[in-house]
């Protein structure tokens, strides 16, 4: 692939401007096919994606299913405590070894019944007596690169990817002395949103829309010191609360509000007493799958955390019209590029510039 199968990119569409005279990335680049395909390949592919949280395999045998970039995973605790990760695929004929999150003591491929160890190695092929020059040593499953970072689990489908630590790198302290590991992990909630991938990622960046599409958040935060920082691989939004209420989870402490986007989809949004994990996940070029998990320290405080799960549905409900409604106007006739709000859009400026470093460490 080359630019001339890709829609807008050129040397001027590249160029790394500061934000005061940048425009935004082309209005192609959300539509089109071709992209859609580089991006899989070239970013997706390489970078980590979050899989889950320590919490959510608590027992030996414990699993749990995702897709990167169209790739059927499998993570599972095996009998050492370990948490490994494999390409979801018997060496068979390509079945799935597992469908769905559970309890196992071994792996079944669902196609042929080839039965695997929780470490990966076959044990069981049925009906192959006579083949010849066959060792099951060959046939294990395929394992994916994995690594782990305050209790959360992260894959790769790039070998030589650096640590998880790298592109992190900061927030630790930054969140202390919140340790994301404490947190237990209580519901998981998708949405299926017609729009790109990198809409939602923009609109998440900045809290310039927040006043007109949230006004019942605007209460919350102080937005006059809503601030944004950004580092080499993530940006933080973070502001204070107006007012503290004992009744609010998040008003309760003396703490704030983060909001970590680390490149290319991962979303942390840590508050006193609760951490959500969106993960964005392409499905098409118009249209996005976004994963919510929910994880709180008192797992117990049942309408708390009903009460803070409805509101952020609420919220969600809100962004996806807007962003649903950004998709049908980045196609229109009407608009290509634009400009950034030096004040409040240099979130959504530092992601795109890696997007654009993406393509042009390709071309």
């Amino acid at each position: 692939m080359n630019t001339q199968d890709l829609p807008d990119v050129t040397s001027e569409n590249l160029q790394q401007k500061p934000i005061e005279s940048a425009e935004t990335i082309p209005s192609s680049w959300y539509h089109s096919e071709a992209i859609f395909e580089f991006e899989n390949e070239h970013i997706f592919s390489n970078y980590w994606q979050l899989g889950i949280h320590q919490s959510e395999l608590p027992k030996t045998g414990d699993m749990h299913t995702l897709e990167v970039a169209d790739n059927p995973l499998l993570l599972v605790r095996d009998k050492k405590e370990q948490i490994n990760a494999f390409y979801n695929v018997c060496k068979h004929r390509g079945g799935p070894v597992a469908v769905k999150k559970g309890t196992t003591s071994v792996l079944q491929c669902q196609y042929h019944g080839w039965t695997y160890l929780l470490d990966g190695s076959l044990r069981g092929v049925p009906h192959f007596r006579k083949v010849e020059l066959f060792d099951k040593k060959d046939f294990g499953l395929e394992p994916v690169t994995l690594d782990q970072w305050q209790g959360l689990v992260f894959v790769s489908l790039n070998d030589k990817i650096k640590p998880i630590s790298h592109f992190v790198a900061g927030i630790d302290k930054q969140i202390a002395p919140v340790n994301l590991s404490d947190f237990q992990f209580v519901e998981t909630q998708s949405y299926t949103i017609d729009c790109n991938w990198k809409v939602y990622v923009d609109n998440f960046l900045e809290g310039y829309h927040i006043p007109i599409v949230h006004p019942e958040l605007a209460q919350l935060l102080d937005y006059g010191k809503y601030k944004t920082d950004t580092e080499e691989w993530y940006s933080l939004q973070h502001s204070p609360f107006k007012d503290k209420d004992d009744d609010n989870l998040y008003q309760a402490s003396d703490g704030q509000a983060y909001y970590y986007f680390i490149f290319p989809n991962i979303m942390l949004n840590i508050l006193p007493g609760r951490l959500q994990t969106n993960v964005i996940q392409p499905v098409s070029p118009t249209k996005t799958e976004v994963i919510f998990n929910f994880y709180y320290l008192e797992k117990d405080n049942k309408k708390v955390i009903k009460d803070d799960i409805e509101y952020s549905h609420k919220i969600q409900l809100e962004d996806i019209e807007i962003c649903e409604l950004v998709q049908k106007g980045l196609k229109s006739k009407a608009y290509d590029k634009g400009r950034f709000s030096v004040q409040r859009e240099k979130g959504v400026y530092h992601f795109q510039s890696l997007i654009k470093q993406e393509f042009a460490s390709v071309f």
